[in-house]
């Protein structure tokens, strides 16, 4: 009995070693001095489309709309797919320097059919490169130009830094997901454009070569559809890179249900396509002799960082109870290391990219912020959610879609 224990102790924490160490390294390679991406100056500035999909977007899509046109050209287009809207979103869009497609069907719902819907209403005059924005989120000044600039040059899909801002009221459990969201979108994937590896698609703030783009289709309801579109065009010899230079701003939702909905529906599809996916990667990284690919596999293998927390720490602790029988000490030992590796990373990102918006008192809430995801990790043992739902909005809020 105590072999069998000692086995299963030691086989859980090097499972748990290879995603730790993976958040570790990627937080550890994001504290190096900024390296500069290189723009070329001679490259002329290529045609762009952006495509806005939209279901039911009338509290804020005029802001969205307001700061993207200032950047584009008079050549440009700023195309609005209003998807089965019951509400004036195709009217305000109207009212600026935009194309409106209207689409109505109630069978295919979600962002990618809405995607692919404006896709092929370009097929008849591709632009150069394709933009795609959520309806809800702020590109900063010279984003468009930057992304269509970096996918133009290197003829592969570029992915904008995408942050979440919290509501004008935040609690401490805003903070903390504002804190994750970042470590997610900004810190890793930085890390990793440190080693010239790929990054995840983050279904905003997203430029594609019409070359690339046009070889996909996007018609499906899935609640990650930007996530596996990343996947799949890195397996097809174009995987994403990040413009550091490029931001892109959603606001976290302020309403409980609607965070909470959010929170299910992004962490169930990402649960998922971990599962089916990374085995993928792995096998695609050696029929083809790619490390990038193997490198990606890594990198989705992490899993959300309150679900690894809650891993380990119910790992720690039968590994702590056990002790008592007589097993090793050598899992607990590993265990407490990877512990340590887990701080280190969450804190030198708050020292580095959150300090001046996340007081530090403020993270004496991570163990009750672990604590409301715990249903969410649960309900996709029981029911995972598998459709696409809109996230409510708040009067003002520009949460993701």
């Amino acid at each position: 009995m105590t072999i069998l224990i000692n086995l299963i102790l030691l086989v859980t924490a090097l499972g748990l070693l290879i995603p730790i160490l993976v958040l570790f390294i990627e937080c550890s390679l994001a504290l190096l001095p900024k390296k500069v991406q290189e723009f070329d100056a001679t490259f002329p500035p290529p045609s762009i489309a952006v495509l806005v999909p939209a279901h039911n977007e009338e509290s804020g899509i005029a802001t969205t709309l307001k700061e993207l046109s200032p950047q584009l050209k008079e050549t440009d287009r700023l195309i609005v797919i209003a998807d089965n809207c019951e509400d004036q979103t195709a009217g305000i869009a109207r009212n600026y320097k935009t194309i409106v497609l209207e689409r109505f069907d109630q069978e295919n719902k979600g962002k990618g059919y809405a995607l692919d819907y404006g896709l092929k209403y370009l097929e008849a005059d591709p632009p150069e490169i394709v933009v795609m924005v959520d309806a809800d989120c702020v590109c900063h000044p010279g984003t468009i130009d930057r992304i269509a600039k970096l996918a133009g040059t290197t003829a592969r899909p570029v992915q904008a830094v995408y942050l979440m801002e919290q509501p004008p009221l935040p609690t401490p459990k805003d903070s903390i997901s504002a804190l994750a969201f970042m470590v997610k979108n900004l810190v890793r994937p930085k890390g990793l454009s440190r080693l010239g590896l790929p990054c995840p698609l983050g279904g905003t703030g997203m430029a594609f070569p019409w070359s690339v783009i046009q070889k996909v289709s996007l018609a499906s309801g899935n609640i990650v559809e930007d996530l596996q579109l990343g996947l799949d065009l890195a397996i097809a010899g174009t995987p994403p890179i990040l413009c550091l230079q490029a931001r892109v701003i959603g606001m976290l939702p302020q309403q409980e249900e609607a965070a909470k909905s959010q929170r299910t529906r992004w962490e169930h599809g990402y649960l998922k396509t971990l599962l089916t996916q990374v085995p993928k990667l792995v096998g695609e990284s050696f029929s083809q002799k790619r490390f990038d690919l193997l490198a990606m596999a890594m990198d989705l293998s992490v899993p959300p960082l309150s679900l690894l927390v809650i891993l380990w720490v119910v790992a720690t602790v039968l590994g702590l109870l056990v002790l008592g029988l007589g097993v090793s000490w050598i899992p607990f030992i590993l265990l407490l290391g990877e512990g340590i590796l887990i701080i280190i990373s969450i804190f030198g990102a708050w020292v580095k990219f959150g300090r001046s918006q996340l007081p530090l008192l403020t993270l004496l809430a991570v163990p009750l912020y672990v604590l409301w995801k715990i249903p969410i990790y649960l309900a996709f043992l029981a029911k995972p959610e598998s459709k696409w739902v809109r996230t409510a909005r708040d009067e003002t809020d520009t949460s993701k879609s």
